[in-house]
């Protein structure tokens, strides 16, 4: 599918607009569902529920993080017609990084079943922070790997037509922003990857359930990051919402041995402060443009 989205519908860089960015992100939701469908034929009820819940989790989870996404590019000036090239890479990175996280948690997890107290810690500290955190704010200037990258290689100050890197007369390798900008993008990734693997895992203990979750909501993060990129900051309680989202589950792994919550209810639970996260941006935005326009009224009145 990644192939087909790069090689056939996007070998030319362009920008997307929001009616394709609007039938990819259908597409890829409908493929997860299709492959949570066969998840759910295959292993099960329990199964396909634990699926879909770190479906809904992570890709709640992905929207957050296209807040920093739209920064980075921003920071680096970088024409929105080469932000889909940058992404998709991104994209092919994230999957072997995950990969490896999830690998790495599912060991850690048949070897010492406590480091799930210590991933549950790890969520309720990260949604207290989250929670906490009136807005976040980008500095790749601060990050090592591309320090060290303008340290080892030159940088070009143009975009060259969406290239990653050149090859100059004299053989010497120069690095373009684009490159630093799918450097900043993987390195965020890693960041971001702390809080959710832990979170897959606080709803499954199965690897290729966490694995394909992941993924799926992965896939789709392009399509959402053109389909979002304009009204992404209307739900401004959203980030409050995962931040809840990821307390409840980090407690949720920490009472393990004393309650156990089904994966219905667990997902209900989800679904259901998201839902009122959402529900209450869009509320606050309406209240907020009333406001505005009766001001606009008032004015125009006084003139």
């Amino acid at each position: 599918m990644l192939a087909v989205d790069l090689g056939v519908f996007n070998r030319k860089a362009h920008e997307v607009g929001m009616k394709e960015a609007l039938v990819w992100s259908i597409v890829w939701t409908v493929v997860a569902l299709l492959f949570n469908a066969v998840v759910f034929l295959d292993a099960g009820r329990e199964r396909g529920l634990e699926f879909f819940t770190a479906y809904v989790i992570e890709r709640a989870l992905s929207f957050d993080n296209l807040f920093v996404f739209v920064m980075i590019f921003s920071w680096f000036g970088i024409s929105r017609r080469f932000h889909h090239r940058a992404l998709f890479w991104g994209v092919v990175g994230a999957l072997v990084t995950r990969a490896v996280f999830i690998a790495a948690g599912a060991a850690l997890i048949q070897r010492f079943e406590w480091i799930l107290y210590i991933f549950g810690v790890i969520l309720v500290y990260s949604g207290w922070k989250m929670l906490r955190e009136k807005s976040v704010e980008v500095h790749p200037d601060r990050n090592i790997v591309i320090r060290a990258a303008r340290k080892l290689f030159p940088v070009s100050a143009e975009e060259e037509g969406g290239k990653f890197f050149l090859v100059r007369n004299g053989g010497g390798l120069m690095l373009t922003p684009l490159f630093l900008v799918l450097v900043t993008i993987e390195t965020t990734d890693i960041v971001f990857a702390v809080d959710s693997i832990p979170a897959v895992f606080g709803v499954t203990h199965d690897p290729f359930v966490a694995f394909t979750s992941n993924i799926f909501a992965i896939l789709g993060l392009r399509a959402s990051y053109f389909l979002l990129e304009n009204v992404l900051r209307t739900f401004k309680y959203l980030s409050h919402g995962l931040s809840l989202v990821l307390i409840f589950i980090g407690v949720k792994m920490l009472a393990a041995d004393v309650v156990t919550v089904p994966i219905g209810l667990s997902l209900g639970i989800v679904m259901f402060i998201l839902a009122v996260a959402i529900a209450a941006s869009v509320f606050s935005g309406r209240r907020e443009r009333s406001r505005r326009a009766a001001g606009a009224d008032v004015n125009s009145n006084d003139t």
